[in-house]
């Protein structure tokens, strides 16, 4: 194979694995949508195209190993196809939160909605992962150590919305609807861990994308 050929795989690599961040980041925006609305069909529809996802990371996983098995790329190739290899890991898991996400919408319980900023948080987690993918894309250094610094407000929102939820359980809710309140609360504060992880696969990501552009992954922000 000339360089010239490989050069173009590994373009179309990174470009597989752009369109499949942005297509992990849709299912996730979408789930949040139906988190937000109460929508079990939509949330469900989310959950159920997991296997689509999983599909294409084992295809893309495949085609990283036979770019380093077939072609034994060096230096800075090899660490883009080690880096790619490991931000496919962080965008299946992304997939798997957005799945557990429509999962928790199709069991919902009460209808009382306690007082979570899951939009916010959400909002903040997939800019997260946006400029992670927009930094993987561009070689983008700089995008890198944004999206690390970026998750410390990220893991504070996610621990004032908890206890938020926690004080306003305490204080507001009657007797008769407890049980069922306590069962979604569980579920609210599973969705504030899965976006608060969403938001540390973002960091992963762009670690990698600074490894593979700099040989390092030293986020210090």
């Amino acid at each position: 194979m000339t360089r010239d050929t490989f050069e173009t795989e590994l373009d179309a690599l990174r470009a597989d694995i752009c369109a499949m961040g942005a297509d992990v980041t849709d299912r996730l925006d979408r789930a949040v949508t139906a988190y937000e609305r109460r929508d079990p069909a939509m949330g469900r529809a989310v959950a159920e195209a997991d296997d689509e996802v999983n599909e294409r990371y084992l295809a893309l996983e495949q085609d990283c190993i036979d770019l380093i098995a077939l072609q034994q790329p060096v230096a800075s190739d090899l660490r883009f196809i080690a880096a790619s290899f490991k931000i496919l890991t962080d965008l299946e898991r992304i997939a798997d939160l957005a799945s557990n996400l429509g999962e928790y919408v199709n069991e919902m319980e009460s209808e009382t909605i306690p007082n979570v900023p899951i939009a916010d948080i959400a909002d903040m987690a997939l800019a997260q992962l946006d400029d992670a993918m927009t930094a993987y894309e561009e070689r983008d250094t700089e995008r890198c150590r944004t999206v690390a610094a970026a998750d410390t407000d990220l893991d504070q929102r996610c621990a004032a919305a908890t206890d938020d939820l926690v004080r306003s359980l305490i204080n507001q809710t009657p007797d008769d609807e407890l049980e069922s309140l306590m069962a979604d609360t569980q579920r609210f504060l599973l969705t504030v861990r899965d976006l608060e992880r969403v938001g540390d696969h973002a960091v992963n990501i762009a670690a990698r994308t600074l490894y593979m552009t700099e040989s390092s992954d030293d986020l210090i922000y």
